[in-house]
């Protein structure tokens, strides 16, 4: 594999893990990252996860593009901003989908993907020591 796919492939997954902890940290719920590099050939990752309403879903929607655009990867496309149930930010090689609970269920991404690897996308948790 040359570098160039190598390091691509990297800012990917690193783009797909940051877009995953922004959604987390706006407070969306069953946040998924899903590694599709093997059975898409449109994009490398998904990122999903359920927000609580519209208007928190546009306001995460807001900051994933703001944050990926200051660590060089703008979004590309975004689709459905005035919606109140399903949100989709395209950066091309990671694609973002915000749901509301109903329609993340309906539409189940991750049951038609289901063959696909989860990515650890947490961030490390400090131990405090035992006393």
């Amino acid at each position: 594999m040359a570098k160039q796919a190598i390091k691509k492939k990297d800012e990917a997954r690193k783009l797909a893990i940051e877009m995953a902890r922004a959604a987390h940290d706006s407070n969306c719920q069953d946040v998924v990252v899903l590694d599709l590099r093997e059975v898409s050939p449109v994009t490398d990752y998904f990122v999903i996860a359920t927000g609580s309403s519209g208007r928190q879903m546009r306001s995460t929607a807001d900051d994933m593009s703001r944050q990926a655009k200051k660590i060089g990867s703008p979004v590309w496309h975004v689709a459905g901003i005035e919606s109140e149930d399903w949100i989709v930010l395209d950066f091309v090689d990671v694609v973002v989908h915000l749901f509301d609970h109903d329609h993340r269920k309906y539409y189940d991404l991750e049951l038609i993907w289901g063959g696909s690897p989860r990515v650890r996308w947490k961030r490390p948790t400090s131990r405090k020591p035992k006393d």
